[in-house]
């Protein structure tokens, strides 16, 4: 979810409406530093109340309840032989557990079991040595180790095994009880284990064979001098009507890579959540979503989970990817998970940013576009200055983001100056997000994080935040220019942010067919990327692996034509299917509604609120068509189209489509329902809108 959740758009909406005319206008006209100004002060304490009710929804606090419950679970569809769903639960228990705790190290132990049954051996030895690590039961240790055993003898790791049994036997002989049951079951276990050792040692396995000398030849790299992580074959130029855009220094061949580029910052999405097999449903989610399958850092497929030492919500795929987002910013997000949940991931990204590039740097840029603002009040005066320029072929300091040096790198500096287009949005638009901004810094100063937000903390691992002497009332100064650095990347993200993508499983995995669908795993900045301008008809492609974006050409690209990027695949490839469909099913076919319904969600990620309308509108034909018009399938397709004309400030249209969704939807899900107090929230809101509005939507 890029925007925040509907219930905070909608109170935003109705403060918006709320002020008075004269405020509106000079909001509406204001700069960023001036809209925060102007703004800061507009976060009442209501507004604080309704966010602090919206986080109830997304906790992201430890629970030990509900680890008892995970625990619980997992040890049920362990005992069902479903090792895969109980891995994934008992990551959910230990995620609740604090660090340190015996039922951590409970959680581990029965995670290594279930990962044994499914021969993961070297995770599950990383889940024992964790188990030990956080001070599992010396009682319960000579099973375990026993575990630890005989993966290192399936691993092939004799010597290992051999030393891991004689510590188990040691402990053993010293417990004194050599004829309980379980001692018994211990040492047959063990007594197996030392002659299956043995009967290895004495028959070694054949040394596999190689591959042969055959190697793969290495791909010709050569780095561009002045663009970080791009090729030497392509250029960086500057016009007037095409702003920044890299171009072909030279012909270049289908396949051969263009740029290989490091996200500056990306941030996970929630996604939908599908249920684990066999999970009952209670109080506590047993779904899954993205947060559970990816490391909150490097985006690596999580098999075992390392959790977040002070949340439930952030997951890594090591203890090294824990560590670093730690000290690279998630010491200061750790507390505000609900919060950053609330207002979406657009919003998440903005702040993460700022940590990451820090105080110093962001005070830095914020300060120069100030002083660029005195000197050109527009941004069609400052490209017209740009564009008059010497010739940008022959330097390149003068084109935004390029350092002192004429280097645009992947930098703060250069996703500092990808363009805002603030103008371009709408003033409702920019108040959410001037809102959502001033929410996350007012939450970090009465939390008492301002000192680590300036960099004026020290770097201890895991070290409680100091508390800071201003603790309520108005933002400090530093936290207006943080504030201000994140509306603008807020604004940055609706034409520059890039969805990190991959290939994901849907359903239960039984079908003899596997489907499979591209998904939004990721929102990030890439600088460089940043820089190709789009096209319908793209010369390029782009491959995700984790954080990092491979470009290659996909057609031959002479010297001097543009590279073009088309920013979201998804569209292309939907309008591709849409035709290729339309040669065999008729135009009222389901299928064919599902793509305009795909289409419509697409756009809609994209802030392009009349486009999704449209694509919407068409797949709302085809199911009255199939289900008539009082069905509860053309109730939910009119609430979707509903929330999309409010989101584009479509006034008339929402108010008209709110009636109709209300007067089906009230019949099949009652006048109580959650859908239909929304519309009435939504309806609220918009006949609170000032007649300037009215007239301009």
């Amino acid at each position: 979810m890029a925007l925040p959740v509907e219930e905070w758009r909608l109170y935003a909406a109705r403060c918006w409406a709320a002020l008075e005319p004269v405020l509106r206008e000079r909001l509406a006209a204001a700069s960023l530093h001036d809209t925060l100004r102007l703004g800061c002060g507009l976060l009442r304490p209501e507004a604080t109340a309704v966010l602090r009710r919206l986080c109830r929804r997304a906790p992201a606090g430890k629970e030990p309840a509900a680890a008892r419950f995970y625990r619980e679970e997992g040890n049920r569809l362990f005992g069902r032989r479903h090792y895969g769903t109980a891995v994934r639960l008992y990551s959910q228990a230990a995620s609740h557990e604090p660090p340190g705790s015996p039922e951590v190290s409970v959680c581990f132990a029965n995670r290594s079991a279930a990962l044994f049954h499914l021969r993961c051996f070297e995770v599950c030895l990383e889940d024992i040595a964790r188990a030990e690590s956080h001070g599992y039961p010396d009682r319960l240790l000579p099973k375990v180790l026993l575990r630890k055993a005989e993966c290192l003898l399936c691993l092939g790791r004799l010597q290992d095994a051999a030393d891991a049994l004689s510590v188990v036997e040691n402990k053993i002989a010293m417990d004194g009880i050599m004829t309980s049951p379980t001692h018994q079951t211990l040492l047959k276990k063990l007594s197996q284990l030392k002659i299956k050792i043995h009967e290895k040692e004495s028959c070694p396995e054949p040394a596999r064979e190689t591959c042969g000398d055959i190697q793969r030849k290495s791909e010709i790299w050569e780095e561009n001098d002045s663009i970080s992580g791009a090729s030497s074959s392509l250029s960086l130029n500057f016009d007037r009507e095409r702003g920044r855009h890299l171009v072909a220094s030279q012909d270049i061949l289908p396949g051969q890579s263009l740029l290989k580029e490091e996200a500056f910052v990306s941030v996970l999405c929630p996604g939908e959540s599908r249920l684990l097999q066999d999970s009952s449903e209670t109080v506590w989610d047993t779904r899954v979503t993205n947060a559970d399958l990816y490391c909150h850092r490097c985006l690596r497929q999580l098999l075992a989970s390392v959790p977040c030492r002070g949340c439930s919500y952030a997951k890594y795929c090591s203890q090294s990817c824990a560590d670093m987002a730690w000290e690279q910013y998630h010491r200061t997000e750790c507390s505000l998970g609900a919060l950053l949940l609330t207002l979406g991931v657009f919003c998440h990204v903005a702040l993460r940013t700022v940590l990451l590039a820090g105080f110093a740097e962001v005070s830095r840029m914020v300060e120069c576009s100030h002083d660029d603002d005195r000197d050109l009040h527009n941004p069609e005066a400052r490209c017209k200055h740009l564009s008059e320029a010497p010739d940008t072929g022959a330097g390149t300091r003068s084109i935004p983001g390029c350092n002192d040096n004429g280097q645009y790198q992947s930098s703060y500096q250069a996703v500092f100056n990808l363009l805002h287009h603030a103008e371009k949005h709408s003033p409702e638009h920019k108040f959410l997000c001037m809102l959502s901004a001033v929410a996350v810094c007012k939450q970090l100063q009465e939390a008492g994080l301002e000192a680590a937000v300036l960099n004026q903390e020290s770097s201890e691992k895991w070290s409680k935040p100091k508390t800071c002497e201003k603790t309520s009332g108005e933002l400090s100064l530093e936290l207006k220019t943080m504030a201000e650095a994140m509306l603008r990347h807020m604004l940055q993200l609706q034409c520059n942010a890039q969805a990190i993508t991959v290939m994901q499983e849907s359903g239960s995995g039984d079908s003899a067919v596997v489907n499979k669908k591209p998904v939004r795993l990721a929102t990030a900045l890439f600088p460089v990327l940043s820089l190709l301008n789009h096209s319908c008809c793209p010369n390029i492609s782009v491959l995700f692996s984790g954080t990092a974006a491979t470009v290659r050409a996909s057609q031959p690209i002479p010297s001097g034509q543009e590279i073009f990027h088309c920013y979201d695949q998804a569209i292309k490839m939907l309008l591709k299917c849409q035709m290729d469909a339309g040669n065999f099913l008729s135009p009222g076919h389901l299928l064919m509604g599902e793509m305009e319904d795909h289409l419509a969600q697409v756009y809609a990620t994209l802030g392009k609120w009349q486009e999704a309308a449209r694509h919407l509108e068409r797949s709302i034909e085809i199911v009255e068509m199939h289900h008539g018009p009082s069905s509860v399938e053309m109730g939910h397709e009119l609430f979707k189209l509903a929330q999309i004309l409010f989101n584009g400030f479509a006034v008339s249209e929402a108010l008209s489509t709110i009636q109709r969704a209300e007067e089906i939807l009230s019949v099949h899900c009652g006048p109580q329902s959650t859908q239909i107090q929304e519309l009435q929230e939504m309806k609220t809101c918009l006949s609170e809108l000032p007649r300037s509005i009215l007239q301009r939507t």
